[in-house]
């Protein structure tokens, strides 16, 4: 019995299981929300191709959805705390269930992308709206700080899961309408889209049933701050407001400004290095085989998706898409596990060695992915790659989340998520080029390296600067 309470412990499974129900409703809201954005971007190119929309303006509204998506949720998460983080979630529900149901009635191009610019819809499959910023900042605040990895590890991981489950559900459901119902095609699509706003409904009531808890409160002075306050402590413990005030009053802190300026600089370095071997890339017309989660659907894809790495798999060795998939589908399973690894790790040697210490070996193999001439050294890498991968994904948001102030934490989480989105979007420009003058390979070895000197910079910024962790925590004894 005490074995089996250690191994739930160490994967993080007791943390989340003994959490409050405020924090399940989060976490059960991120799966919701994940699954519908998986769904809606398996069939959002083609359902816009079919209604006869040009290529060009198919990319224009991919561009056009990114940027006011970050410009709304930059301004959303920058008042969430003022207006409420509740009211927020409600908000973006609310626009989510919405965006569903104008895309399954309405087929004119200038609706649709009002809709998805002022609505919530994502073009990636991606987190979009101001969703993430406020549920980790919450997190934040109902979780003790020694437990924060294991709650993100799982946040993250089920987030995951959602989007996978939802390409493949959406993938079966099509399937199943069009072959086996003798449905068209905008007519199944436009099916999926009346699920997406019922999914934007489901995560409204789950909102809805969130607590007074999950609000900001006001900074105490630290000499009447109670020593069982699960409020996170910041970094920099004088920087210490009596009340909450705005993102704008960071400026006056000199200490405050150079942390987050440091912070956004590294994040930045290493979104535009994931740009450069992105995920996604240009989705062309018909249908959209997305190659690590629906490799069992090959057969009714007319065309497909592919990521730069699985372009250049296929570019390099001549590999076949059936064959890629299965690599890909495997790779994504492992990065995914990986991930409660990492909580484990990071209770004993903290959040910025686990970050550094598992993120530089999956740097370094995506700087030598390209290197080998034969198939076998190459998928080494990528496996090799792919076990440390995400590992650093909980660990981040743990450190980032105690590092910053908790009356500016939101605000400033959504910042440099703009920042991030930003810079990632830049990566497959220059991929894109360095491929054009036969230097494909080429990108991979850049994004490891700087990759490498963002772990590099991590480590030599922060390291010394992490509270001393505490070993053996468990949710009984883990308030600080």
């Amino acid at each position: 019995m005490e074995l089996f309470k250690k191994i739930l412990t160490e994967l993080g499974l007791l943390s989340l299981w003994q959490s409050s129900r405020d924090v399940e409703l989060l976490c059960a809201q991120r799966f919701v929300r994940l699954f519908a954005y998986g769904g809606s971007t398996l069939i959002l190119a083609s359902y816009l191709s079919a209604l006869g929309i040009s290529d060009a303006r198919i990319g224009l509204f991919m561009t056009l959805t990114l940027v006011g998506d970050v410009v709304i949720s930059f301004f959303l998460t920058l008042f969430a705390d003022t207006m409420g983080r509740k009211a927020v979630l409600l908000l973006g529900s609310i626009l989510m269930a919405g965006s569903g149901v104008i895309f399954a009635l309405f087929g004119n191009f200038w609706v649709l992308l009002a809709a998805a610019v002022l609505g919530v819809i994502s073009p990636s499959g991606n987190e979009i709206g101001p969703f993430r910023a406020v549920e980790e900042s919450t997190l934040a605040h109902l979780t003790p700080h020694e437990l924060l990895s294991d709650i993100f590890a799982w946040y993250s991981l089920i987030g995951t899961a959602g989007t996978a489950l939802g390409m493949m559900a959406c993938g079966w459901a099509i399937n199943l309408l069009q072959v086996i119902r003798g449905w068209q095609f905008l007519g199944a699509c436009q099916a999926i889209f009346f699920a997406y706003a019922a999914i934007g409904v489901v995560k409204f009531i789950l909102s809805l049933a969130l607590s007074s808890n999950v609000e900001a409160e006001e900074k105490q002075d630290p000499t009447q701050q109670q020593g069982d306050n699960t409020e996170t402590r910041p970094l920099l413990d004088s920087l210490a407001q009596p009340k909450t005030k705005p993102l704008f009053s960071l400026l006056k802190d000199e200490n405050l400004v150079s942390l987050v300026t440091r912070l956004s600089i590294l994040f930045a370095l290493d979104s535009f290095a994931s740009g450069l071997a992105s995920l996604y890339v240009g989705i062309r017309s018909k249908w959209i085989y997305i190659l690590i989660t629906m490799p069992i659907a090959y057969e009714y894809c007319v065309d497909y998706c592919r990521s730069w790495m699985t372009y250049f798999f296929k570019r390099k060795f001549a590999l076949p898409e059936a064959k890629l998939g299965s690599i890909f589908f495997t790779t994504s399973i492992i990065a995914a596990a990986s991930m409660l690894v990492a909580s484990s790790i990071a209770k004993r040697f903290g959040n910025i060695k686990t970050m550094v210490f598992t993120h530089l070996p999956s740097a370094i193999c995506l700087a030598l992915i390209p290197v080998p001439n034969i198939l076998p050294l190459a998928l080494t890498f990528l496996i090799l790659r792919a076990c440390s991968q995400n590992m650093d994904v909980a660990p981040r948001s743990a450190f980032l989340a105690a590092a910053l102030p908790s009356d500016k934490r939101t605000a400033i989480m959504g910042a440099i998520n703009v920042v991030k989105t930003g810079s990632q979007s830049l990566g497959p420009l220059l991929t894109g080029v360095l491929a054009n003058h036969g230097f494909f390979g080429l990108s991979f070895t850049i994004a490891g390296s700087l990759k490498a000197i963002y772990d590099i910079g991590m480590l030599l910024s922060f390291a010394k600067r992490e509270p001393a962790r505490r070993r053996n925590v468990t949710p009984e004894n883990g308030s600080p």
